[in-house]
């Protein structure tokens, strides 16, 4: 088996109406069904937050959403609660097919945030996904999910990083554009990396 599809975080709180709203962000879902029939081997990353994260701008007193501080040693964007274990906005949207998808939850420590589905932010504790995907034979990953700009970016970048081909699917992702044009910096981030950039339908 020499690739695998890699859904990234496609929960009902990165859905509009969800408590951190990626515009757009439920245009990814007919993508990723369409996209898991090419696939034997589908993962489906989890934000999957205990309620005290260190991440959530209601866990500092003082801060809002957005506000920029610093958590593990590392400077940090604090967000609204997101994601959090065991609530309706942590599930994944319902239209999703996870018929068979082996699922990888991240972002569990409230000491450090975790965008990318291999490696906490600080690169301190892995996952277990690139193991469990070396140990099946995967060279390629093909990502596609939610946000462009942060888990997205972030899980390609690590991917690349432990030597991995990888592939982002464009119009299966959508970015939370904190500063207007960070979806665009983000993919040429990872195209400098060596991933390449596809629309599904040249898949």
């Amino acid at each position: 088996m020499s690739r695998a599809l890699l859904l990234v975080d496609i929960q009902n709180d990165f859905i509009p109406g969800g408590s951190l709203a990626v515009p757009g962000g439920d245009l990814v879902v007919p993508v990723a069904n369409a996209m898991r029939a090419k696939f034997d081997l589908v993962v489906a990353t989890q934000d999957w937050h205990p309620a005290n994260h260190g991440s959530f701008a209601s866990n500092h007193p003082g801060t809002m959403p957005g506000d920029l501080g610093e958590l593990g040693g590392l400077p940090q964007i604090y967000w609204p609660d997101h994601c959090v274990q065991g609530t309706r906005g942590a599930w994944f949207h319902a239209g999703l097919d996870l018929h068979g998808v082996t699922l990888f939850r991240k972002g569990t420590d409230p000491e450090i945030d975790s965008y990318s589905a291999l490696f906490d932010n600080g690169h301190r504790k892995a996952t277990g996904l690139g193991e469990f995907l070396r140990a099946r034979g995967v060279r390629e990953t093909v990502v596609l999910g939610l946000a462009t700009d942060y888990c997205v970016k972030f899980t390609v970048l690590d991917a690349r990083g432990l030597g991995f081909d990888v592939t982002v699917v464009e119009d299966g992702c959508r970015g939370v554009e904190l500063v207007p044009g960070d979806s665009a910096r983000a993919f040429e981030a990872m195209r400098d990396a060596g991933a390449k950039v596809v629309q599904s339908g040249e898949l």
